[in-house]
């Protein structure tokens, strides 16, 4: 039992972030206070109205804390600590992905390409982009009106005469001199503008060379800047939602019978870039409060990106802590950002549509929620068990005729798909094609160092048929953990088509066959189609890097300088893949044994 009074009298009051453990040492909620002692004390008072805190208050065993200079300092170490811990009782941001930029490389001939990740290349960088299809469409629009290489740098480079590009009017072809640095550079020029926003500018400039080059009679040339005028104007039109604010970012919310929904407009160069939608984790009884404040220094201190924040960030009402959550986001950006909220006017509107956007998120979050709680309760009726399913796996083999074989093991929570759980196998040591051997290999990956009961699985599907289920069945004949899983071969019918499935059960033998608008057949559909996803994925790049890797590279003896020397003097890998060994030994440094091991491997001998 915790002594909190005993403890309470040791704690300073000063700024700081405490940690709250249970049991078994696990950290189950981190916070931050301007005042240790006074925010401690408000847990372990006698009348606690929260579920909440009564709930996290019965489990604590033991309290940390760690002081802070202030309470700026107290938030961004809160954060740190969260993300460190993923307490059950804080509100979490799952989705910490980084945002995509379109890069105009700093070159000679610069690139326009899509960027994601740390911006460590030289050269500007436009956005960020809610997801990657914004991109691509912002880049095949700024292809028709501005011809700028999207290529590869080592393509690039390796060009001695235009490419398809540049037949379809798509490159200006720098690479081989079909046209000026000059005129290129003006490219380059026009379409940063246009990624800055200034449309009207670069309308303008071509609105005057147009003229310059009617007026010198080049027709021709004045015409294919019309055209590039006109498509300007149409993408003018395109951008529906325009207004006077240069970089802010607007916060909607919305919160209804535990299902939080965040949506984000990104507004930049007086542009809605796009929007995107989130989901945190929220623990019982959270105050809404609380939830943004937490999505806020999360989204901002860590999945966001320092370089990537906005100078202003609207959102519908005032926080009990927005100074200092303003202060903590300003620090880690370097620079002052704003946090405000709108009652009125251009932002007004825009939090108007963020909210019905975020309205709209959690309704459609909590019938998808309730359409998976069915299906699980369907599942746990059909399957007989006792106690609510919390935790499935399912596993599939995917290869190319025996090649670059790969098993993958995807999970379900409660919730459904829990990706961060998911995992590959690279099959190795098996004959090519054995499915039965290559399922033995997963599930030995799997589970025969397994410690952790909490991830042993309530069902394991396998996609296959008895064969298949057979493997597994021999695999737990001696299973050590008192949970046992259930284990469920999902066979497909003679036509493969979807809803002919038929479920075998290892423990009791039986086969069943459901309705094919059964919600249990769903869920098993649903994981058993995630699980062929995940590996079709997996085996198709393994058979990519296969594919594209050269021979040389599996020549015992053959380094780097070995491979150079031989493409160089041989004239590239054809040449290599057409010398004899004698060609082959006489490059500098490779000996006749060495030009017969590349000889064999060329040929697959």
């Amino acid at each position: 039992m915790f002594d909190a009074k005993t403890f309470l009298k040791q704690v300073p009051h000063q700024p700081g972030v405490y940690r709250m453990l249970n049991a078994a040492d696990q950290v189950i909620y981190v916070g931050k206070a301007k005042d240790l002692r006074a925010r401690l004390s408000s847990y372990f008072r006698t009348n606690v109205d929260s579920i909440k805190t009564r709930s996290l208050v019965s489990q604590i065993v033991q309290v940390e804390y760690t002081l802070t200079h202030s309470e700026t300092e107290a938030l961004i170490l809160e954060n740190n600590l969260i993300k460190q811990f993923l307490p059950r009782y804080n509100v979490l941001l799952r989705d910490d992905k980084s945002y995509p930029y379109i890069l105009i490389s700093d070159h000679k001939h610069p690139r326009i390409s899509s960027h994601r990740g740390p911006r460590k290349s030289a050269g500007q960088y436009f956005g960020p982009y809610p997801n990657a299809g914004a991109v691509w469409q912002s880049l095949k629009s700024l292809q028709k009106i501005f011809p700028i290489r999207q290529c590869e740098d080592g393509f690039y480079r390796a060009r001695t005469r235009p490419c398809l590009q540049y037949q379809l009017k798509l490159c200006s072809a720098p690479c081989v001199g079909k046209i000026s640095d000059e005129e290129y550079q003006q490219q380059v020029r026009l379409a940063s503008l246009f990624l800055q926003g200034k449309d009207q500018q670069v309308i303008d400039n071509l609105v005057q060379r147009m003229t310059q080059a009617s007026e010198a009679l080049q027709f021709e040339q004045a015409a294919q800047l019309r055209d590039k005028i006109i498509a300007l104007r149409k993408v003018q039109e395109q951008q529906s939602v325009s207004g006077e604010h240069d970089e802010m970012d607007i916060i909607g919310f919305a919160y209804s019978h535990g299902v939080a929904a965040v949506h984000v407009l990104f507004v930049r160069q007086q542009k809605v870039l796009g929007s995107k939608a989130y989901f945190p984790k929220v623990p019982a009884d959270t105050e809404e409060s609380e939830i943004l404040s937490a999505f806020l220094l999360q989204f901002y201190l860590d999945g966001y990106g320092t370089q990537q924040m906005p100078r202003e960030i609207v959102i519908a009402k005032p926080l009990p802590e927005m100074d200092a959550v303003a202060a903590a986001i300003s620090e880690i950006a370097g620079r002052k950002v704003r946090i405000t909220y709108a009652q009125r006017g251009e932002k007004a509107q825009y939090l108007s549509l963020a909210q019905k956007n975020a309205q709209l998120s959690c309704d459609n979050k909590q019938s998808l929620s309730q359409k998976m709680a069915l299906r699980y309760q369907q599942l746990q009726q059909l399957l007989q068990l006792d106690q609510p399913i919390t935790r499935m796996e399912c596993f599939d083999i995917s290869h190319t005729m025996g090649q670059a074989t790969i098993a993958s093991c995807v999970v379900f929570d409660g919730q459904g798909p829990y990706k961060a759980e998911y995992r590959r196998y690279n099959v190795t040591g098996i004959t090519g094609g054995d499915d039965y051997a290559a399922m033995q290999f997963a599930l030995d990956k799997r589970y025969t160092k397994l410690q952790d009961a909490e991830k042993i699985p309530d069902i394991i599907f396998i996609d296959g048929g008895q064969g298949q289920l057979n493997t597994a069945i021999a695999q737990f004949a001696n299973w050590p953990h008192a949970k046992m899983p259930l284990l469920v071969g999902v066979a497909k019918g003679t036509s493969r088509k979807p809803g002919l499935e038929t479920l075998i059960l290892a423990q009791s033998g039986r086969s069943i066959n459901l309705p094919a608008d059964a919600p249990a057949l769903h869920l098993i559909q649903q994981i058993r189609d995630e699980a062929h996803r995940f590996a079709i994925t997996g085996h198709r790049n393994k058979r990519g890097k296969a594919l594209i890797k050269s021979p040389l590279e599996q020549v015992k003896g053959i380094g780097e300088k070995r491979r150079q020397a031989l493409l160089q003097y041989l004239g590239g890998l054809q040449g290599v893949m057409r010398a004899s060994v004698t060609e082959l030994s006489s490059v500098p440094g490779i000996s006749k044994a060495q030009a017969e091991k590349i000889y064999h491997a060329c040929h697959n001998k």
